[in-house]
């Protein structure tokens, strides 16, 4: 890791039977996308497998992360995000985080496992992956629906057009939002993220990079959300999970957002499934 490349991890500071009738990646309210450079409020419900992963201190419960609902039970995040000191729940259906909001749901998590080689000390060796299994299956609704993942192995080709979606800071340092942002961010490939004066050996393959233009790119309290990409279909896939960027700033240039590689587990994803 050369010596000028800091990573800054984005903490805040303070498929089931259902599946076939509701498939996955199909929002009812299919979200506003346009090459818009710079974040914007994301419209109500369009990213419908999103979730808020919350923590209670001092009985109040404070947003920290994203998560991706990819079964009625179990939700997907990165490991980075997980405390075993902490109390979560996980918040479905929410557009508007300060708002009750009718139709979403609070679940509890049954367990919490962390890929077995995450390494909180080594965030660059990657496996910034956890599951969350829930307490109950969700119902799922127009405001709660699953996520496809992507092709096993799939790797996204230079410049495609992805979504980030959270309520992570909207600059560095910046307020954090109550309603749900979306950030339009091209993939960068391996080939160029690798390079010295982009994240060079930080960057692992199986990491994908998005971003790095300098104007948008994800934040503080985005971690753990998904990168949405659409396939030929038209289906959404979350091909990332928000796993860290530049310490300098959020959205500093040559140092695009870097997301956990989906399809790089998508066996170790099913045999956490099955096996719980």
């Amino acid at each position: 890791m050369q010596p000028h490349q800091h990573i800054q991890i984005y903490h805040c500071p303070n498929r089931s039977e259902l599946t076939a009738a509701f498939g996955c990646g199909v929002p009812a309210y299919p979200p506003l996308v346009s090459r818009v450079v710079g974040g914007e409020n994301a419209r109500p419900y369009s990213w419908p497998w999103q979730v808020s992963l919350q923590y209670n201190a001092n009985g109040k419960w404070s947003h920290t992360c994203g998560g991706t609902l990819i079964a009625t039970n179990w939700v997907m995040t990165a490991a980075h995000c997980i405390s075993s000191t902490l109390t979560y729940k996980v918040l479905l259906g929410k557009y508007n985080l300060a708002a009750q909001e009718a139709g979403s749901v609070a679940a509890s998590p049954a367990k919490i496992i962390v890929h077995p080689y995450w390494n909180p000390n080594n965030v660059a060796n990657g496996y910034d992956i956890a599951l969350i299994k829930l307490s109950q299956h969700v119902t799922l609704s127009d405001h709660i629906q699953l996520a496809c993942l992507p092709p096993a192995q799939s790797v996204l080709a230079s410049n495609t057009a992805c979504y980030v979606t959270g309520w992570g800071r909207l600059q560095t340092n910046g307020p954090l939002p109550d309603d749900l942002q979306q950030g339009l961010l091209l993939v960068v490939d391996y080939a160029t993220c690798s390079k010295p004066s982009w994240w060079g050996t930080t960057v692992k393959r199986t990491m994908v990079c998005a971003g790095g233009d300098g104007i948008i790119s994800s934040c503080n309290g985005d971690s753990g959300g998904p990168l949405n990409c659409q396939a030929a279909d038209g289906t959404w896939e979350v091909h990332g999970i928000v796993s860290f960027g530049s310490s300098l700033s959020c959205n500093y240039y040559h140092k695009p957002s870097v997301f956990t590689r989906v399809s790089a587990y998508n066996s170790w994803i099913k045999q956490v499934m099955a096996s719980n």
